[in-house]
């Protein structure tokens, strides 16, 4: 009965391996691609103890050699992350400074000890209103002032989310010297485009008007958004060149809102195609205006801000196309750009900051960020 009972196990491990591999099909939790992608390297603790106690036993069965195979797929599958994520930290730095030029981050591109590594201490967050009713998460940079300060747009689909989304990433940054302003902003269908844009442009002045007070240096902003945030932030530093910013982070954003549209399926994950109405305040063709202002892909001029663009291959919710896409255009257009593409990534890969793509983006980020803020 034990036997099958860690066959059972074995192959459950196996299954959730896969998602290192494959896109998570539409009827699952999309959530377990990040379990596997960037927590792989605990879970395979599970079959590499199986595969141990089953060897020791020394008993040959079918069972038994079905649970050694199954138990050593499923390690490999749920390791390989971490094996490929060193396999990108290798020439990342490389590509960091031909784009941007030299820099000393805190961290290599990637450790497997940090696989294991505790998260990030908790720390001090001031709240306050910056236009309205709209308020943002501050959190003062760790040992330096006046610091650059980056202002993070949060995700959530245009129509939900909160600025609160991955504080362990807020208090990383702020304990590199890095002042952070982790934004609220109007949500669809309530406020539709550029609504959104007003907002950040609000946080800006904001953020400037009040710089000595927050121990922020006024001439050194970075916009960091993620998903619905990354299409904010992109949009933003392309279309309001008039914030002299001095570069955009985007994760896993959708830049071109007209391809969106056009390969969006009503009853795919998201439902996308009606978030998009939501958002733009219509389809295409009654918000044509709204779709091309809100696409940063066409707004890339050869003096938009340096960019950092990193995406996963297998995420399910924004097309990996989307980060391609622009960084052809970034690249056409002559601007300082570097895109990551993590193949066995979901969406929210940063969301360990110490997992294979936690560890690549902190990385790449603190690079990017002392590099354009210097």
């Amino acid at each position: 009965m034990l036997r099958w009972t860690l066959l059972g196990l074995s192959l459950l491990t196996v299954a959730l391996g896969l998602l290192t591999t494959f896109k998570a099909p539409a009827w699952m939790d999309w959530r377990l691609a990040l379990l596997a992608g960037e927590f792989g390297a605990w879970v395979a603790l599970v079959p590499v103890a199986i595969f141990i106690f089953e060897g020791c036993r020394g008993k040959n069965s079918v069972a038994g050699t079905l649970t050694l195979a199954a138990a050593g797929i499923a390690a490999a599958l749920l390791l390989k992350p971490a094996v490929q994520a060193a396999r990108l930290g290798a020439v990342l730095p490389a590509e960091l400074e031909a784009a941007f030029g030299p820099a000393k981050p805190s961290r290599p591109p990637f450790s497997f000890v940090e696989l294991f590594a505790s998260q990030p201490r908790s720390m001090a967050v001031e709240t306050m209103t910056y236009s309205g009713d709209l308020a943002l998460d501050f959190y003062r940079a760790s040992g330096r002032t006046p610091a650059p300060c980056v202002i993070v747009v949060h995700s959530g689909g245009w129509n939900s989310g909160e600025r609160g989304e991955l504080p362990s990433f807020d208090r990383w940054l702020a304990a590199r010297g890095y002042a952070v302003a982790a934004i609220t902003y109007r949500l669809a269908p309530q406020s539709i485009w550029p609504a959104q844009r007003e907002d950040i442009v609000a946080a800006v002045a904001f953020l400037r008007a009040h710089a000595g007070p927050l121990g922020i240096d006024p001439t050194r902003l970075v916009l960091f958004g993620r998903s619905a945030g990354g299409q904010l932030a992109e949009a933003t530093a392309y279309g309001v060149p008039s914030l002299a910013l001095r570069g955009v982070i985007a994760l896993y954003g959708p830049a071109d809102l007209n391809f969106a549209y056009t390969f969006g399926k009503e009853d795919d994950i998201l439902n996308s195609l009606q978030l998009l109405r939501q958002f733009l305040g219509g389809p295409p063709s009654a918000a044509q205006p709204a779709y091309d202002s809100a696409s940063a892909i066409l707004h890339v001029t050869p003096t938009s801000p340096p960019t950092l663009l990193m995406h996963g291959q297998l995420d399910v919710l924004v097309w990996h196309r989307q980060s391609e896409r622009l960084a052809q255009r970034l690249a056409d257009t002559g601007v300082p750009h570097v895109f990551v593409s993590l193949p066995w990534a979901t969406h929210a890969f940063e969301f360990n900051v110490n997992g294979p793509g936690g560890q690549l983006t902190t990385f790449a980020v603190e690079w990017f960020l002392a590099a354009v803020t210097k």
